[in-house]
């Protein structure tokens, strides 16, 4: 007879054709439950990369975590006993096992520690759901936050690199496991702006991992003294976590990229050879600023038969790599700067049609230069080109839209 069933119960459930199965009882304790589910984030890790967890500064903290709570495991002859007919992708091969029973000799909330392992139970007897020490240490300090008294002072750091944003000298990127945290530096957690405001000096934890205390200052107006490696975790934990690239991350204008930059195009500096009057009265100052995401001496192979490049030959005066930023807007954005500049001219095609072309600019190529490297550091936001004087201004309220 099923536990829990009468004979009457039975009898009925044999009429319906149903097997009553008794519910088996567990002949695990709570800690053998709780070294079980350990080891199956373990599995699961193997399952998804096709390989043991390992050690390094370079590996993901969760790996890390998982390598060192692996290396115990197999260490110990009594969880290799009881997690051997588990072990399908035997993982716990490749090491000796240290005496049965040194296991025996700590308690569960050391042995837990030792493991990396921290129990949240539902239930006092229940201690199956099995979560990290780390990520709850990490969850704990995100969640610890106090209203910042000084935010005034972060306040505008946090309106300019959101106008930054929409005028594309900014992106967003994903935070992957080699990100860097960095004082000065912006991050999306939870659909809100962080700010790395300051970092103490790092040092060595009880993990032998570097880490360091920060304050993080968030766009709600509130902040919080967290480690390091907890905003890592949380932000490789949250699917919408970010990093806020650096206006001259990358770099944005240089010759050549780092690691892990994506290139999005060329900032080019054109002069005219044209003989039309009104070119030639004013071609040391007369330039065409354009943006290009090919090669560009092929955009300027047929010159002489586009009115765009005023249907003559043009020579580059100038060249700028760009990396990470929407080639699109940051055109807008040197139009807007040197709109007032515009060349008012119109060009009859090769078939007599007329032609207005709108990015060539009465702008000496030194003002260039140094709108560029404005745009290099993140200072461009209200600036425009005064003609009369020959220089950028900053018009007082003006924001980039």
């Amino acid at each position: 007879m099923a536990k829990g069933f009468t004979d009457e119960d039975d009898a009925l459930l044999a009429e319906l054709g149903i097997e009553a199965e008794a519910k088996r009882e567990s002949s695990r304790t709570p800690r053998e439950e709780c070294i079980i589910a350990g080891f199956e984030e373990i599995q699961r890790f193997v399952e998804r990369h096709g390989r043991a967890p390992q050690h390094g500064e370079d590996r993901d903290i969760f790996e890390q975590l998982y390598s060192v709570r692996l290396d115990r495991l197999r260490e110990l002859a009594n969880f290799r006993s009881l997690l051997a007919p588990l072990d399908h992708q035997g993982i716990l091969a490749g090491a000796e096992p240290a005496p049965i029973g040194a296991a025996d000799e700590l308690d569960d909330d050391e042995l837990l520690a030792q493991l990396g392992v921290d129990i949240e139970p539902t239930d006092i007897t229940d201690l199956r759901h099995v979560r990290s020490a780390a990520e709850k240490r990490a969850a704990e300090e995100i969640a610890n936050r106090q209203p910042c008294e000084d935010f005034d002072q972060f306040r505008p750091l946090f309106e300019q690199v959101q106008r930054e944003l929409s005028a594309g000298l900014r992106q967003t990127r994903r935070f992957e496991r080699k990100s860097e945290i960095a004082p000065g530096r912006f991050y999306i957690l939870s659909g809100q702006k962080a700010y790395v405001a300051t970092m103490e000096q790092p040092a060595t934890n009880e993990h032998g991992n570097i880490d360091a205390r920060l304050r993080v200052i968030f766009d709600n107006g509130t902040e919080s003294n967290l480690l390091m490696r907890s905003l890592q975790k949380a932000l490789q934990q949250d699917p919408a976590g970010r990093r806020i690239v650096e206006p001259s991350a990358g770099p944005l204008f240089a010759d050549q990229n780092e690691e892990g930059d994506e290139a999005s195009g060329i900032v080019y500096v054109l002069r005219s050879k044209s003989d039309h009057p009104a070119v030639a009265a004013h071609r040391d100052v007369l330039h065409k600023i354009g943006v290009t995401g090919s090669d560009v001496a092929r955009r300027l192979a047929n010159a002489k038969l586009d009115p765009t490049f005023l249907m003559a030959d043009v020579e580059v005066v100038a060249t700028y790599e760009l990396f990470n930023i929407n080639r699109t807007r940051l055109e807008n954005l040197i139009h807007r700067i040197f709109g007032k500049a515009r060349l008012d001219i119109e060009i009859k095609d090769r078939f007599g049609m007329p032609i207005i072309p709108r990015e060539w600019f009465l702008v000496p190529l030194f003002v260039i230069d140094e709108a560029i490297e404005k745009i290099r550091d993140g200072t461009i936001t209200g600036y425009t080109y005064d003609p009369k004087t020959a220089s950028l201004t900053r018009a007082v309220g003006e924001e980039l839209r």
